[in-house]
């Protein structure tokens, strides 16, 4: 147990300082003379809500909690239904990401009229903290790029997470080392009445010394690294309108202008980086997007249902024009109480004007993710990917801080998860044929240790196998922090 109690005091150590921590300690029921009250009722008892109470809100405010739950004051449902909707409600008010934990639950039954208690446990909100992170697409890649600080971005972060209360975003970042960059966000999820619409700008102001330039033959980075100058500066502004009809499903219409320039030494190594041999490209460029969640935890989900879909068009004249279609999904079962399995697909397909290195990123970035192929990107105008995993709950461990003394996060929880898994893939390029991995089917598979805690925190250590014979441990960390 001390083993325990060392290594989940080692992982709050590294992880503090980059990431929000989620899972947290139960927190008040449904008193034990309403269990027997309702156990009496046959489950088509109808019972009308008669009152809904929240409380442990000290900044949210109470209709963005009330936005996520599946029932009303005045709603008639039958026993069965209440308590199916009052778990689905528990579900969507904790991936708010608002709280460390909730509860949702029957307080009391007069005759055929329930009220119903809604008790949260708030996030910090805001975190001003320095940032610290490795530029490269995952930690093993970091590592075989030598791990030095001169590949890490550093600087600060000014992020509010519910800066007025109506779970809307405010970010600052002010980052330098290998990336310089300035950037500006403020999401505000809701601005109506009814809680439907929402907007969403952005800001982006960034230049670097070092570029990934071209992939090699055998699908690995190629890097250029310009000490006198920067190889690349970028501006970029977006804005996007979201509309969300209910808890399940979001819309989102985006729009942004672009301007991407190289240095001439990069130019000079690759003329083909951006279309028609371009120094330099200005767009803009439009996203629809349609999302579907219904999962029972948004960053490690076990039961339910994610749907993913995407139009995307860049550019307005022959030079930058490209359209993209992509779809994701992911569902997970519960096979036993501590078992779970799932299946994560993704696919995309690309139309462009010319051949350009510049839009052809595809495998090793996003969501086209293969555990054993950490070191190597295929490039590709089309490509689809399917993930298998079945975990298993090995244990939990609540870590019982002596730094952190308030209510919320006197305890850290933790949860241990062994996992198998196969990945299988394939990337279609019409202008390579003769690399290591495009236009070949794939496949990886392993064994893996998963820790989730507080604040979306999901820990992946992976054994994993190629179809190349070449295996190895990786490591992959949560951090939208």
């Amino acid at each position: 147990m001390q083993i325990i109690k060392n290594f989940c005091a080692l992982l709050l150590v590294l992880f503090a300082s980059t990431h929000q921590f989620t899972f947290a300690q139960t927190i008040e029921g449904e008193p034990d003379s309403v269990v027997k009250t309702l156990n009496n009722f046959s489950s088509d008892k109808q019972l009308v809500i008669g009152g809904i109470n929240i409380s442990g809100n000290k900044k949210t405010k109470p209709y963005i909690i009330l936005r996520e739950a599946t029932f009303k004051v005045g709603d008639t449902l039958s026993l069965q239904s209440l308590t199916e909707k009052i778990q689905r409600s528990k579900e969507y008010i904790y991936n708010t990401t608002l709280f460390v934990d909730d509860s949702v639950y029957v307080s009391s039954v007069r005759h055929d009229s329930v009220l119903i208690n809604i008790v949260v446990k708030e996030r910090w909100y805001f975190f001003p903290l320095p940032y610290l992170r490795p530029v490269d697409r995952n930690i093993n890649q970091w590592l075989s790029q030598g791990a030095g600080l001169d590949r890490v971005n550093y600087g600060i972060k000014l992020t509010h997470n519910n800066f007025s209360g109506q779970n809307d975003k405010l970010n600052i970042w002010f980052i330098t080392g290998y990336n310089q960059q300035v950037s500006l966000r403020y999401n505000l999820p809701f601005i109506d009445k009814a809680l439907t619409k929402g907007i969403d700008v952005g800001f982006t102001l960034s230049r670097q010394h070092e570029i990934n330039y071209a992939t090699s033959l055998n699908n690995q980075q190629l890097f250029l690294k310009l000490t006198d100058q920067f190889a690349r500066h970028l501006t970029r502004f977006d804005a996007t309108y979201s509309y969300r009809p209910d808890q399940r499903q979001r819309h989102y219409f985006r729009i942004s202008y672009t301007n991407d320039k190289i240095a001439d030494t990069v130019f000079q190594t690759n003329p083909n980086y951006y279309p028609d041999g371009r120094k330099e490209i200005n767009y803009i460029d439009f996203l629809y997007a349609y999302r579907y969640i219904n999962t029972n935890y948004l960053y490690y989900p076990t039961k339910g249902l994610l749907l993913e879909g995407s139009v995307y068009k860049r550019g307005l004249n022959k030079t930058t024009d490209l359209w993209q279609l992509s779809i994701h999904g992911l569902y997970a079962k519960t096979i036993s109480p501590k078992t779970y399995a799932t299946i994560e697909s993704a696919a995309s397909v690309r139309f462009a004007n010319t051949n350009n290195f510049y839009s052809q990123s595809l495998f090793g970035y996003g969501n086209y993710q293969m555990r054993g192929l950490e070191y190597y990107v295929a490039d590709g105008t089309a490509g689809a990917i399917t993930r298998f995993t079945i975990g298993h709950e090995l244990f939990k461990y609540i870590f019982h801080t002596p730094i952190i003394k308030t209510k919320t996060h006197d305890k850290i929880p933790f949860r241990f998860f062994l996992t198998a898994y196969t990945d299988v893939g394939y990337s279609y390029n019409p202008y390579v044929n003769n690399n290591l991995l495009n236009n070949k089917f794939l496949y990886t598979y392993g064994i893996g240790l998963d820790i989730v805690s507080i604040y979306d925190f999901v820990l992946r250590l992976n054994f994993s196998f190629n179809q190349m014979g070449e295996n190895g441990l990786y490591l992959h960390a949560r951090n939208d922090f």
